[in-house]
C-alpha cells in the first residue's frame, strides 16, 4: 500500500497519514457490505454510490459483484490459486 501511496506522489511525511485515510476508508467499506447477501438490491447500490462519486452505472457493479460473489462460492479456493476455474 505504502509503494501505490509513494505512486501517487506523496511525500514521506504525509504517507502514513493517507495510508490511515485508505485504511480506515477500507474497514468502512467492509463494515456496509458485511451482509451483502442479506441486503437488497437498492441497498447495495447505495452503499456503493456512497463511495464512488459520479459512477455512472452503480446497477451494473453490483450485478458484477454478486457474479463474483457466485463464482467464488462455487469454486474451490485451490482453482482459484493455480488459475483454473470451471465454467
Amino acid at each position: 500500500m505504502e509503494l501505490s501511496v509513494r505512486e501517487i506522489g506523496y511525500g514521506d511525511q504525509s504517507i502514513n497519514k493517507k495510508m490511515k485515510d485508505y485504511l480506515n476508508l477500507f474497514y468502512a467499506m467492509i463494515d456496509k457490505i458485511h451482509y451483502w447477501d442479506n441486503l437488497s438490491t437498492e441497498s447495495r447500490c447505495s452503499i456503493l454510490a456512497t463511495f464512488l462519486n459520479n459512477f455512472a452505472d452503480i446497477l451494473y457493479l453490483v450485478n458484477y459483484f454478486d457474479k463474483y460473489h457466485s463464482n467464488l462460492k462455487n469454486n474451490t479456493l485451490n482453482s482459484h490459486i493455480k488459475g483454473v476455474v470451471k465454467h
